[in-house]
Formats: C-alpha cells, sequence, structure tokens
C-alpha cells in the first residue's frame, strides 16, 4: 500500500471532525473521498499532507509516518488545494520555478520538467503570461503542473473542480487520467461531486466523519440491490403498501413519488405494471447512481447534507477558537 491509514481521527474541542477512519490505497490507484462538505474530507487529506496534527490513529504515506517523517512525507506528494495558491502577480513558469527551488530540483532538471509538463496541461503558449489573466481552469491546470514538479508518488487532489463549469472540469479530467497514465502515479480525490468520482478505481463514502462504505464504482452500485424502480400512483402510501406485501421490497416516499430496487428492473417491469391493483401516473426504472448509494448508506441526499454538515463543522470550529482565543 502507498498510503496506509488506521484509525486516524480529528477532533476541534468537542467536534469530531474525522471519526478513526481506516483504509489503504493501492500504488497507481485513483482513490475517491466521496461525501458532502463538512463530512471530514478535506481534514482527512490535511493530516495525510501533514497540515493538521491527527489526535489519534497512525497514517504512512509512501511508507514515512505522517506524524514523524513529515519532510519526507512532503517530498513524496503532490498538492492541489480547493482554493488557488498561486501567485497570481507572477507568470506560470515562474510560479514552476518558485516551486521548483522550494523542493531543490537541480537547475538542469528544472527547465526539461517545467516545459514537459506546461505542454502536457495545454500552458506551453501561456508560460510567460501573468496568472491573474488565467481562467479558473487555466489556472488549476497550472497548480496540477505545479504539484506534478517534484515527481511525487501521491498526488493530492482536494475538490479538484470546485467552481470550474461542466465543459472545464470534463476538461481537467482528460488531463488529469492523461497524467496518471503518463506519470504512474496514485491519485487520492475528494469530492462531493458523483460524476467526479466515477473516474476513481475505489471510492470511500464518508459521512460525519465515518467512512461508511468502500468499494469499486460498480460494487457500490450493486450493494443497493438491484435497479431502480420509481412509480406514481393515485395513493402512494397504499402502493408502496402493496410493494411491500407483494414484493418484499423496502420501499422510499419522497417527492410524490414511491421508490423501490429489484433485480433486472427492465424484465420486473411489464409483469409489475399489468398485475399491479392502482392505477400507476409515471412508471421508471433505471440503473443505481451514486446518488443512490449515498442515499442508501446514510439515509438521505448527498444535497440535503452538504449545507447542514457544513455549518455544524464551522460551528463548531468557531466554537472551538473561541475557548482557545479566551486561554
Amino acid at each position: 500500500m502507498i498510503i496506509e491509514v488506521d484509525g486516524l481521527a480529528k477532533h476541534f474541542g468537542e467536534i469530531e471532525a474525522v471519526k478513526g477512519v481506516t483504509f489503504g490505497v493501492e500504488p497507481g490507484e485513483i482513490f475517491g473521498f466521496l461525501g458532502p462538505n463538512g463530512a471530514g474530507k478535506t481534514t482527512t487529506i490535511n493530516m495525510l499532507c501533514t497540515l493538521v496534527h491527527p489526535s489519534a490513529g497512525s497514517a504512512r504515506v509512501n511508507g514515512f509516518d505522517v506524524r514523524h517523517e513529515r519532510g519526507e512525507v512532503r517530498r513524496s506528494i503532490g498538492l492541489v488545494f480547493q482554493q488557488t495558491t498561486l501567485d497570481e502577480y507572477l507568470s506560470a513558469e515562474q510560479n514552476l520555478r518558485f516551486h521548483a527551488y522550494a523542493y531543490g530540483i537541480p537547475a538542469e532538471l528544472r527547465e526539461k520538467r517545467m516545459t514537459e509538463l506546461l505542454n502536457m496541461v495545454d500552458l506551453a503558449d501561456r508560460r510567460k503570461g501573468s496568472v491573474r489573466t488565467y481562467s479558473g481552469g487555466m489556472k488549476r491546470r497550472l497548480e496540477i503542473a505545479r504539484g506534478l514538479l517534484h515527481h511525487p508518488k501521491v498526488l493530492f487532489l482536494d475538490e479538484p473542480t470546485l467552481g470550474l463549469d461542466p465543459q472545464t472540469r470534463r476538461l481537467i479530467w482528460d488531463y488529469l487520467l492523461a497524467l496518471r497514465d503518463q506519470e504512474g502515479l496514485t491519485i487520492f480525490l475528494t469530492t462531493h461531486y458523483m460524476d467526479e468520482a466515477e473516474h476513481s478505481d475505489r471510492i470511500a463514502v464518508i459521512d460525519h466523519g465515518r467512512i461508511v462504505g468502500m468499494d469499486t464504482p460498480i460494487g457500490l452500485k450493486r450493494s443497493v440491490g438491484g435497479d431502480l424502480v420509481t412509480i406514481a400512483a393515485a395513493d402512494n402510501q397504499a402502493a408502496a403498501a402493496e410493494i411491500t406485501a407483494r414484493y418484499g421490497a423496502e420501499t422510499t416516499l419522497r417527492d410524490g413519488t414511491v421508490s423501490f430496487n429489484v433485480a433486472h428492473g427492465a424484465e420486473f417491469l411489464p409483469e409489475f405494471v399489468r398485475s399491479f391493483s392502482q392505477p400507476l401516473t409515471s412508471v421508471m426504472v433505471r440503473q443505481p447512481t451514486l446518488d443512490d448509494v449515498f442515499l442508501h448508506l446514510t439515509g438521505r441526499e448527498i444535497r440535503d447534507s452538504e449545507l447542514d454538515s457544513q455549518e455544524q463543522l464551522l460551528a463548531g470550529m468557531a466554537r472551538f477558537r473561541g475557548r482557545q482565543a479566551r486561554r
């Protein structure tokens, strides 16, 4: 394993941001950390990158302990933050050169590596332009190039396409997938975008600081229990009761519909429609998505939990800082 995590936890006063997570990441893997804002994703990545000291547990990155071998960990990783950390008054090549100095990259390798990466992220023709003239997508591509400059073993991406439009997000992922193949590196990704998580080889679903599920995207979808059938009837309560009685399926009533899971939904549907006792106003069947996985694992949709989780964490951290200031 290139990342080994055992019981890792972080407390901010009374707030448990991360509650003893355990997982491992294989070399060359794209590992996705999926959850709403405030679920503990960024805190976990900050502990793995030695930016935050763990309250409990252990973690090793590229064989180095995040508590006791912080310098070795930092030399082993590249990191792209949620918010840009570029100096916008410098050019692209000046930003990269400053990073190269910080990591002690020899001059004879520095310029070659800079040119190689700027070509790779399609910024070679803008290398001397001021970063403040760049679009959001261009800045993110430059940050990815900067994170790869010193040949890291692991690239950490914390919400790498947050705030970008869908077209730019797709473009960023085209670059990332090409980089993974060309550089042979491991990518650790945090996201709350379901389509983004689909690029992962494996996904850990985190909610309220705990990992509640972990598997390949296909494996997680299979865990939901089959295809999702959604109907609407004149009396949805009675329809739900009939479905449970006839098929033993657990139903969910939401937004004027009844949903349940069955194996081979397309084959199930014709006989179901013919034999159902109530008139149906709509019927739909589809394969499960990662949205359905999150709902299955947590009892709510990821969109519903984002604001509440973020507000709770921010309020808790504010209380913690207030107590620290009074000491």
